[in-house]
């Protein structure tokens, strides 16, 4: 059976699917990108410029309320917004690297096993779950060791320079 889009899921609701509305689910369902409201807000006003940030908020509420979105944190990496991506994908992970703020997403059987086990140890039934994973990426590990050997170079320099004052003798009185 084929899967209802997000625009007839509204449909059938009975809400009315604006011009503004299509444009915003549009954006989150095929931009490739977990986006926050500010952002999702350029992108349509430059689609359409009378779409103003009340709409864009009252359009996520009511997204997230009809269970077609979910909102994220991404581990708050820039700052306290959150971001938005289709309810519609499989059930995946978010690994977010701490330095440059790149978004990957794991799909795996991995997920599913955890979940599987979860229900059974616990006796409980998971309607939603969320997973995120913090750390550098491979380029931001590499960044990362550079910036540890500047500042160890730079330590023994300012070490050896104190040392080196040290053994100076004392000006006579």
């Amino acid at each position: 059976m084929k899967q209802d889009t997000s625009s007839q899921t509204l449909q059938k609701r009975g809400i009315r699917l604006t011009r503004q509305r299509q444009i915003l689910l549009e954006l989150i369902e095929k931009s490739g990108e977990h986006l926050d409201a500010e952002t999702l807000f350029k992108l349509a006003s430059a689609r359409d410029p009378k779409i103003n940030r009340v709409t864009v908020y009252r359009t996520i509420k009511m997204l997230k309320a009809g269970g077609l979105v979910d909102e994220l944190d991404l581990m708050h990496f820039g700052g306290d917004q959150h971001y938005y991506e289709t309810r519609k994908k499989q059930e995946h992970a978010h690994i977010i690297c701490l330095r440059c703020g790149r978004v990957e997403e794991f799909y795996g059987d991995a997920l599913t096993r955890l979940r599987r086990q979860v229900e059974t140890t616990f006796g409980f039934q998971i309607l939603i779950a969320r997973t995120e994973i913090g750390g550098y990426c491979s380029h931001c590990q590499v960044l990362r060791l550079q910036e540890i050997e500047a500042v160890l170079k730079q330590q023994e320099a300012a070490d050896a320079s104190a040392k080196k004052e040290r053994k100076k003798p004392a000006p006579p009185e």
